[in-house]
């Protein structure tokens, strides 16, 4: 595969985007895929989306990431564009979380993006660009009772984004944050309808997210208009954590 210039790699990339088989993740992907690029996904479960490339990968072993990278490159080239989404709760009070549920949550939403952060910037440093943007949340900045161990991890995501930032900032890889609120999804629609009223109440824009303004946010942080946007926290959060 050819190295492209600058003024060509914003076209017919190869994007990974982790736990994209769904919810933000997918949509993530689609956008992608519907600019052009070349765009696998990865999943734990369930069945990888129709028109992309799903590759089953867990983020906590090294093995299973360095394995779906190889089969990635192998189809699509070196990533050039790294979505790093894939993460999951376990949700409890403090005093109920267990240590299993802590590093679990830890070990994935945070661990395992610095895992395929680390794989990718292999084919990046080689290439001399790229760009990652890390998937956390609003929870990372405000905190959230009963989420110590989701907070943690999606606080945890800007010093490592801001660290690689200026690790590998002199090879044109740029790593940025984006911090969704409240989003649209299954979760969202499954809650009590007041409930969902007194969570919109706290959000200036009066009303929750949706996916695809989520992923328009991804798909410009990645694009060349933004080749000058490092380390950078994003918020997509309708004003819910304004001055954090």
């Amino acid at each position: 595969m050819t190295v492209e210039d600058d003024s060509t790699a914003a076209t017919g990339r190869s994007v990974l985007v982790t736990g994209g088989n769904r919810g933000i993740g997918l949509a993530i992907a689609r956008v992608f895929a519907n600019s052009g690029d070349r765009v696998a996904v990865t999943y734990r479960s369930g069945e990888p989306p129709e028109g992309l490339l799903g590759v089953r990968c867990d983020v906590t072993d090294a093995a299973s990431v360095d394995a779906a990278f190889s089969e990635i490159e192998a189809a699509n080239g070196p990533v050039e564009v790294l979505v790093a989404n894939a993460g999951i709760t376990r949700d409890q009070l403090i005093m109920r979380m267990s240590e299993e549920d802590f590093a679990a949550v830890v070990d994935t939403n945070l661990t395992g993006s610095w895992r395929v952060a680390k794989r990718a910037s292999k084919g990046m440093l080689r290439l001399r660009r790229g760009r990652v943007v890390f998937i956390s949340s609003v929870v990372g900045l405000l905190g959230s009772a009963g989420q110590s161990n989701y907070a943690a991890s999606k606080a945890g995501l800007v010093g490592l984004a801001r660290s690689l930032a200026r690790e590998l900032g002199s090879r044109s890889i740029t790593f940025n944050v984006v911090a969704p609120g409240f989003v649209e999804t299954d979760m969202t629609a499954d809650l009590p309808q007041d409930l969902q009223e007194q969570y919109k109440s706290q959000i200036p824009l009066g009303r929750f997210c949706s996916v695809d303004e989520v992923a328009a946010v991804v798909r410009f942080l990645a694009s060349e208009e933004a080749g000058y946007v490092t380390g950078a926290v994003v918020p997509v959060d309708g004003g819910l954590g304004m001055g954090h």
